[in-house]
């Protein structure tokens, strides 16, 4: 199988190669206040694209998403996420898996797949030119329940899609009924008690992306003093 598998984040960020860090810093509050305003913006027109074509990201611009992807909220620095990179041949591997997958679920439903069902999940990687798959490590920690290092992995997932969207490339996130089927599940060397929680599909937008209608904000806020 022919994936690209992040597994150690220490790697990444203690990697003698700098040009793979990114660097952080502080800046006081209100002293670039056009360039915030450009950033709300900026993160206001990501959009979920899935129609995508190459180019896909070089391995070291994931290198650069996935350090980004790194610095999610994460209590006690558990890191309960893996990153595992799935393009060219490999994408036709996943499907596969997919397809045993939708076998077995359609089994235990009573139910039988027709060709034209089998075929369209065996396609369904090749949307893109490469899918970043986020799974959870999740880890036995008496001040860290699993919902927080759930959490934390959606967050490294967002993370993660800025950080690709600021080097020029569209990402939709999908899961599927069938994303944590045993079949799936062991293709990714997931464990029982994990979760395969993205499917980020990834690549370059071949149309213009549309703009995102305003989203009215007023039902989902509430302060109180």
């Amino acid at each position: 199988m022919k994936t690209v598998e992040i597994k150690n984040i220490d790697d990444i960020q203690t990697s003698k190669d700098k040009s793979n860090k990114i660097e952080v810093t502080n800046q006081d509050v209100g002293e670039n206040q056009g360039n915030d305003i450009n950033l709300i913006e900026w993160i206001n027109s990501r959009r979920s694209i899935g129609n995508l074509d190459t180019p896909a990201p070089t391995h070291e611009q994931i290198r650069a998403a996935v350090g980004c992807a790194a610095t999610a909220p994460d209590h006690k620095k558990l890191r309960p996420w893996r990153f595992i990179v799935t393009e060219g041949d490999a994408r036709y591997e996943l499907g596969l898996a997919l397809v045993t997958a939708a076998q077995h679920k359609a089994a235990i439903d009573g139910e039988e797949l027709s060709e034209k069902t089998l075929h369209k999940t065996a396609n369904l990687p090749l949307r893109a030119p490469m899918i970043i798959t986020v799974v959870t490590h999740m880890q036995e920690h008496k001040k860290v329940p699993a919902f927080e290092q759930m959490l934390s992995a959606g967050s490294a997932v967002q993370n993660l899609i800025l950080a690709l969207k600021s080097q020029g490339f569209s990402t939709v996130w999908r899961t599927g009924l069938l994303c944590n089927e045993p079949a799936v599940k062991a293709y990714f060397g997931v464990g029982a008690d994990d979760y395969v929680t993205a499917f980020v599909y990834t690549g370059t937008s071949p149309a213009d992306k549309h703009l995102r209608k305003p989203i009215d904000i007023e039902p989902l806020l509430r302060f109180e003093s």
